[in-house]
């Protein structure tokens, strides 16, 4: 018997993306006025991708390409933006947008854990009998 749905199984995702975001902006934020900091951010397509992979298929044919062909598996993946340069020491932080960033991170986190407790209180109450 399964006592959590899959709800529970994508929260608890999206918190961890969530909470990954929120360090690499903090550490984009941190190293404003590092020399040759190259501010990084985390990809959501690689968190796509990773739930992609975990789909299975049948294969009527042999030639069919399985679905669970990628080998890597890493939850996020964070890159550095390399090609650009804001300052004068080379670095590329934008503080605007890490802020604005910041912002729209910590909206969503708190959306994810009203969510969360929802889910909670609707099991509590059906614990505790409907009332």
């Amino acid at each position: 018997m399964k006592l959590f749905n899959e709800t529970f199984r994508t929260l608890e995702h999206s918190l961890q993306y969530s909470a990954t975001k929120n360090e690499v902006i903090s550490n984009n934020i941190a190293n404003i006025d590092t020399p040759n900091y190259k501010a990084k951010n985390i990809l959501f397509k690689s968190m796509l991708d990773d739930s992609i992979s975990a789909l299975s298929a049948k294969q009527s044919h042999s030639k069919h390409i399985p679905f669970n062909s990628k080998t890597d598996y890493s939850p996020f993946r964070i890159v550095s933006n390399r090609t650009t340069s804001f300052n004068h020491n080379g670095n590329n932080v934008d503080i605007d947008k890490e802020m604005s960033d910041l912002a729209k991170n910590q909206i969503y986190y708190q959306s994810l854990i009203d969510r969360l407790n929802g889910k909670f209180g609707s099991l509590q109450t059906v614990i505790r009998g409907g009332r």
